[in-house]
């Protein structure tokens, strides 16, 4: 007998079937844990979010955002992937697919879910005392205390090194003074995790992060209304006039912009996966538009320009899922390098609006009511474009690491 005749299978394989939903097989690289924490955040989305998440982004509100953070942190999805204090440690994978079906829900509650774990707890986690490590994170695991990340200000966005938010010291005390900008959920928030300049050489020149409660005097988080992106989200600027904490309120394991930063690429991975969240919602509904809607006396989606159309949708994001799972298994290999999560955050966001933009022509005039979720999703996405890096920001690091030249100054 030959060797070839030798490593023939006994029986023929079966082939499955194509599955419109899963082009690829993609699911046959998840094991039944991870499809058994997919499958739940989708039920938890199509029973609370999907009924009434048109209402709430035509009034531009998130009524109940207490009782929803209640409801993720039962679920395990606040500080997903982190480790202890009551956190679900999850892998980045299980992390990312939950992240994509919150936002094939609504970019919003994704951000919701990416702030509270992503940026503050991720913030406190990594960088926190024990005591800050204790009295926070349980509680935010639980959607019992909702947190906040100030970075951003008014006129420092992709330049953070420029803030302008001050901490000095007064005795043993901090005292902060500034303002912050666009900050998600920063209205409901318990605990924020504030970024701010220093002067103390004692204490490690340069910028450190605050965990700053609320009910601080001198705190307040005025919600910014008139939004047209991520309406159904709360976004608020922070104003800290004077605010006085203790010694103990600076996380004591970050020292200049690396604390932020690093938070900030824990965030823009949950991103990767949630763009294609927003991109496969916009796309089922065109798919299955097209085989309903008649015109010319047949399914529009019979139409050779209709079916280029899907497909060439179907590539970008079935390839935007696989990029976003080799990079959540590089992370949880402890692999992953900041570059690399700017490249998914760059590809996925850009082509998951192209896909709602696509989708949008093929239901006609139907594409702008928000009896479709593709208008939502479509200028939802415009605010995911930009924040935590615009793409000229990622076009920059990639380039950077590319040419190794640095052109950002």
């Amino acid at each position: 007998m030959s060797t070839t005749e030798s490593a023939k299978p006994s029986k023929p394989m079966r082939v499955p079937p194509f599955d419109p939903g899963d082009p690829l097989g993609i699911d046959d690289l998840l094991d039944p844990e991870d499809l058994a924490i997919r499958d739940t955040v989708r039920t938890w989305a199509a029973d609370r979010v999907l009924p009434y998440v048109a209402e709430w982004y035509e009034s531009g509100e998130l009524p109940g955002i207490r009782e929803l953070a209640r409801e993720l942190g039962s679920l395990g999805a606040l500080g997903m992937s982190l480790q202890g204090y009551g956190c679900a440690g999850a892998s980045a994978v299980q992390y990312g697919l939950a992240c994509l079906e919150l936002e094939a829900a609504d970019s919003g509650i994704r951000s919701l879910v990416s702030v509270q774990g992503s940026l503050a707890m991720y913030a406190v986690h990594r960088f926190g005392s024990e005591e800050q490590k204790q009295r926070w994170l349980p509680g935010m695991a639980a959607g019992e205390i909702i947190g906040c990340f100030g970075l951003t200000e008014p006129d420092h966005g992709s330049d953070p090194a420029g803030m302008r938010t001050y901490a000095r010291r007064d005795g043993d005390d901090w005292v902060l003074t500034g303002r912050k900008m666009w900050i998600t959920n920063g209205s409901v928030a318990g605990v924020a995790v504030v970024w701010a300049q220093t002067d103390d050489a004692a204490a490690g020149a340069g910028i450190r992060g605050f965990v700053v409660p609320t009910d601080s005097p001198g705190f307040s988080a005025p919600e910014i209304r008139h939004k047209w992106s991520l309406r159904a989200s709360v976004t608020s600027e922070l104003v800290l006039d004077g605010v006085r904490l203790p010694a103990d309120a600076v996380l004591p394991g970050a020292t200049g912009l690396r604390g932020p930063l690093s938070c900030l690429s824990h965030a823009r991975y949950g991103i990767v996966w949630g763009a294609m969240g927003a991109a496969r919602a916009s796309f089922e509904s065109a798919l299955e538009y097209s085989r309903s809607r008649e015109q010319f006396g047949r399914p529009i989606g019979g139409f050779q320009l209709t079916q280029a159309k899907l497909a060439d949708m179907a590539l970008e994001l079935h390839k935007g899922i696989l990029l976003a799972h080799h990079l959540g298994r590089r992370m949880d290999a402890g692999r992953i390098r900041p570059e690399q999560v700017s490249f998914g955050k760059l590809n996925n966001v850009r082509e998951a609006i192209e896909i709602c933009r696509t989708s949008r022509t093929i239901l006609g005039a139907n594409g702008i009511s928000l009896e479709y979720p593709v208008m939502r999703h479509a200028t939802n996405l415009e605010s995911v474009l930009t924040y935590e890096g615009t793409v000229e920001m990622h076009q920059l690091v990639l380039g950077k690491a590319l040419t190794g030249l640095d052109a950002f100054r």
